[in-house]
């Protein structure tokens, strides 16, 4: 509910302006992107270890599982930044 204040809150200051809501969106979205650079990153990297240190390659790619997947909910929650900035603010607009 806090969230959906803030962002009524934030849709009254804007007078209606539909280029800021997109603007705040494609920021939203743009952070999604960088997100899934970090993915490639740390798979990069896992796959790197795996192939200097193989004994070890189930550790290391359990713990690459798991920074994926926390890089991945970031991603989520900027795409659902995103979507309520649209939908919320932009239906105001």
């Amino acid at each position: 509910m806090a969230l959906v204040n803030l962002l009524n809150v934030l849709a009254e200051a804007t007078n209606n302006n539909l280029g800021l809501v997109a603007i705040g969106a494609g920021v939203a979205i743009l952070s999604a992107g960088m997100s899934s650079l970090g993915e490639g990153w740390i798979a990069c990297h896992a796959i790197d270890a795996m192939s200097r240190n193989p004994e070890n390659a189930g550790k290391f790619q359990s713990v690459m599982i798991l920074a994926i997947a926390l890089d991945e909910s970031c991603g989520i929650y900027a795409l659902i930044v995103s979507m309520l900035i649209m939908f919320v603010l932009g239906g105001r607009a």
